[in-house]
C-alpha cells in the first residue's frame, strides 16, 4: 500500500488556519490571524483581530490615526487566541501568526507559556514596539521562527 506524498506540512496547515482566521477580521486595513498548537500538533485555539465580544463592528472607529482610533478598541489575534482557549494550560505550545506580535501580545504570549512564535510577516520589524517585542520574547526563551512558505498555492471555494 502506498501513502500520499503531496500532503501539506504541519507548518503549512497551521499557518493556513491562521490565514483563514485572519479572513474573519472586519478591520478594513489589517487582518491578522493566529493559531495556537499543542506540542503534539493539535489545534488548541484560534483568533483574529477585532472588537471584543458584544461590541458591534460599527460601534467604534476603524481609523488608524487621530484622537479616537481603532487601537483603543481592538483585541489582537494573538490575545484573542489566548483568551479563546478553554482548556488547561498553554505551556509548551506554539503560536502561528500572520503578522509578528506587538509588544503587548508578546507579554501575553510569554505569560501564557507559549514557547515558539512562527510568523509569516514582519513588516513592522524596524519599529520600536516590535523591537521591544523581540527582545522580550528572546529573553523569555520563546523561539522566533519565520514561516517558510512551501510555494504551494491552495484554492478554496468558500
Amino acid at each position: 500500500m502506498f501513502e500520499r506524498t503531496d500532503y501539506i506540512s504541519w507548518d503549512s496547515y497551521f499557518m493556513g488556519i491562521a490565514q483563514l482566521s485572519a479572513m474573519r477580521s472586519k478591520d478594513p486595513n489589517t487582518q491578522v490571524g493566529a493559531c495556537i498548537v499543542s506540542p503534539t500538533n493539535r489545534i488548541l485555539s484560534v483568533g483574529y483581530n477585532g472588537f471584543p465580544n458584544g461590541i458591534p463592528d460599527s460601534e467604534f472607529t476603524w481609523a488608524r490615526e487621530g484622537a479616537d482610533n481603532k487601537y483603543f478598541y481592538t483585541t489582537h489575534s494573538e490575545l484573542n487566541a489566548i483568551l479563546n482557549f478553554r482548556g488547561g494550560s498553554l505551556e509548551g505550545s506554539k503560536i502561528y501568526v500572520t503578522l509578528f506580535p506587538c509588544y503587548e501580545c508578546a507579554k501575553a504570549i510569554i505569560q501564557s507559556g507559549i514557547t515558539a512564535v512562527i510568523y509569516a510577516d514582519d513588516k513592522y520589524a524596524d519599529t520600536p514596539g516590535v523591537q521591544a517585542s523581540k527582545r522580550m520574547l528572546a529573553r523569555a526563551g520563546v523561539r522566533l521562527i519565520p514561516y517558510a512558505p512551501a510555494g504551494r498555492e491552495v484554492r478554496l471555494n468558500l
